[in-house]
C-alpha cells in the first residue's frame, strides 16, 4: 500500500520537520510513503477574496498533478472521525481495491471546491483551529495510530 500525502506550504521549525520525519519513518514498516510539498502561492497582507480564489484555483492545479487512488482532502466540511474510524477507514479503501490513499492538506486558506470534489472522503481534524503547520504533524501520528490499530499493536491504548 501507498500513502500519499499532498502538502501545500512548507514546514518552518525544525521540531516540526523533526517530528514528521519520525513519524514517515515508523510508517515505512506499514507502506510506501510519498510527500509532496507543494509551494503555497503568495498573497497579499490582506488578500481579497477573489486574490484568495485565485490562488487556491493554482493550487488546486499542482494538487490534482498528485492526487491518485482513494482521496481524503482535510477541510473543515469534512467528517471527525476517531482513530479506530480512521483506521476504518483506511482499511476499508485498500479491501475495496485502492492501493493508495491520498491526503490533501491544503494552504492556511484551505482547499479549491475542485479539489474537495475530488475526495472518496472528506477529513476534518477537529473542530478546533490549529496552526496549519502543525496539521502535518498530526495527521502522520494519526496514520502511524491507525496502522498500529488495523495490526492490534500497543501503540493505541
Amino acid at each position: 500500500m501507498t500513502v500519499n500525502l499532498i502538502a501545500v506550504g512548507g514546514l518552518k521549525e525544525a521540531y516540526l520537520r523533526s517530528a514528521c520525519s519520525e513519524y514517515i519513518k515508523r510508517l515505512g514498516r506499514y507502506c510506501t510513503f510519498e510527500l509532496h510539498e507543494l509551494d503555497e502561492c503568495r498573497l497579499s497582507s490582506s488578500p481579497s477574496e477573489k486574490e484568495i480564489s485565485a490562488a487556491l484555483k493554482k493550487e488546486a492545479e499542482q494538487i490534482k498533478k498528485y492526487a491518485k487512488g482513494y482521496i481524503i482532502p482535510l477541510c473543515i466540511e469534512g467528517k471527525q472521525l476517531d482513530s479506530p474510524q480512521l483506521s476504518a477507514k483506511i482499511t476499508e479503501a485498500c479491501i475495496n481495491g485502492s492501493s493508495t490513499v491520498t491526503f490533501i492538506i491544503g494552504s492556511s486558506y484551505g482547499l479549491d471546491d475542485s479539489v474537495k470534489a475530488l475526495g472518496s472522503f472528506r477529513l476534518s481534524m477537529s473542530a478546533m483551529t490549529f496552526p496549519h503547520q502543525l496539521a502535518r504533524v498530526m495527521l502522520l501520528e494519526q496514520i502511524y495510530r491507525a496502522f498500529q490499530i488495523a495490526e492490534g499493536g500497543k501503540y493505541h491504548k
